[in-house]
């Protein structure tokens, strides 16, 4: 059982978590499919997505647009067509109109109360700022993989977060929806975590390649853990 008084930061993941990214992938893939006369459904979609960009993100290091200008080449790769340049720059940029969760400002809002405030995201510093203004509070510390040069899972992700943030594991609560990215390695490491299961009512893994980790806490939205936080 988690006590909410131990904790002085909250580290968040921020796409899946708290800005919905598969409404924004499919958004930005579904009209490139259509074009190249693809029929595939949205769960199809992003559990392709899924594996193209973690096979992506394994590689050298590039910048998250790089990673989903792969990701969409992998698609034609896959399913039979080359997308243009135009196409591919276009879904590499996609990330600047990728919606909030209706709930994650209010819940920020209410959070940053009590806690300081950090992201640990697998994105560019530029797209990030877009993101955050849809967010609606100020972060104490932003992490991107930009800044790290890698893509979590890696714990590298985490230890530069640990090194900014400056404060005691114990001290620090990670709030994620990827098992894959965020709470394997933040377990792995000794973080407590929240996981926000965004598809508790969907099948499957979504966007994110599927994965085994036994959070501290499940919640089916950011909402949900402001209130059992007595925030709210």
């Amino acid at each position: 059982m988690l006590n909410w008084d131990d904790f002085q930061v909250l580290t968040f993941d921020c796409y899946g978590t708290l800005i919905d990214w598969e409404a924004g992938i499919w958004a930005a893939l579904q009209p490139v499919l259509a074009r190249h006369h693809v029929d595939m459904t949205t769960d199809q979609a992003l559990e392709l997505f899924g594996k193209l960009e973690s096979d992506a993100e394994r590689g050298p290091f590039v910048e998250y647009k790089g990673v989903l200008g792969m990701v969409l080449q992998g698609f034609g790769g896959t399913l039979g067509f080359a997308p243009t340049l135009a196409e591919v720059q276009g879904f590499s940029e996609s990330v600047k109109d990728w919606p909030a969760f209706p709930d994650s400002a209010r819940a920020l809002q209410a959070l940053k109360k009590k806690y300081k405030l950090a992201i640990i995201s697998n994105v560019d510093d530029d797209l990030f700022a877009f993101s955050a203004q849809r967010l609606g509070v100020q972060f104490d510390w932003v992490i991107t993989a930009q800044q790290a040069r890698s893509y979590k899972p890696s714990h590298n992700n985490f230890h530069v977060a640990f090194e900014r943030i400056g404060l005691p594991k114990n001290q620090i609560l990670h709030v994620a929806q990827s098992l894959f990215h965020d709470h394997a390695p933040a377990k792995a490491l000794g973080l407590s975590t929240v996981w926000v299961d965004r598809r508790h009512d969907k099948a499957g893994f979504g966007a994110t390649p599927p994965a085994q980790a036994k959070p501290d806490l499940v919640v089916p939205d950011l909402q949900t853990l402001a209130q059992q936080m007595g925030l709210l």
